[in-house]
């Protein structure tokens, strides 16, 4: 099912995602759909599969699992899975960026990236009201607020952004 919904194949996608529900594993069927939301999927859409996760439960309340019905939502799911543009940005973050640096000691760490060939030095803007650091170099919750808003990319305009 995950490997059609990377692929665009509703069909394929649609019938194992049926599949399993009609074959009793409901339950697993939109633990899959909700994980490939995040692992596959560019954008919110995890919030839609949610959503469409809570209307089924909603239309079964009181129903054993035998008798559950709402399909709907399940093919409804898959087909926004299928359409959504696909990242696999947050299974990459924690497989190869965070997981590579389990089990290093954090200053041992800091001090092989220091002396690497593409060091990466912190950026000044991560030095803000929040940090010791930050603070040292007189940082405050009035400058935090600015320099956030100007940052923001894309830009989106907001109800406030006269009183910052």
């Amino acid at each position: 099912m995950q490997k059609a919904i990377r692929r665009a194949d509703a069909k394929l996608a649609g019938y194992w995602a049926l599949e399993l529900w009609e074959s009793g594993f409901g339950k697993y069927c939109w633990k899959r759909l909700l994980t490939v939301s995040a692992e596959d999927c560019w954008g919110i859409l995890t919030a839609e599969v949610k959503a469409l996760h809570d209307a089924y439960l909603v239309v079964n309340e009181g129903l054993p699992a035998k008798q559950h019905r709402g399909r709907i939502f399940i093919s409804k799911a898959v087909i926004l899975l299928c359409l959504a543009k696909k990242s696999r940005d947050a299974d990459h973050l924690q497989n190869f960026v965070y997981d590579q640096t389990a089990g290093l000691d954090p200053e041992e760490l800091a001090g092989e990236l220091r002396e690497a060939e593409d060091y990466v030095p912190i950026p000044a803007y991560a030095y803000d009201c929040h940090t010791r650091e930050g603070r040292k170099r007189g940082k405050t919750k009035k400058d935090f607020f600015k320099a956030e808003q100007e940052a923001l990319e894309p830009f989106q305009p907001g109800l406030f952004d006269d009183v910052i």
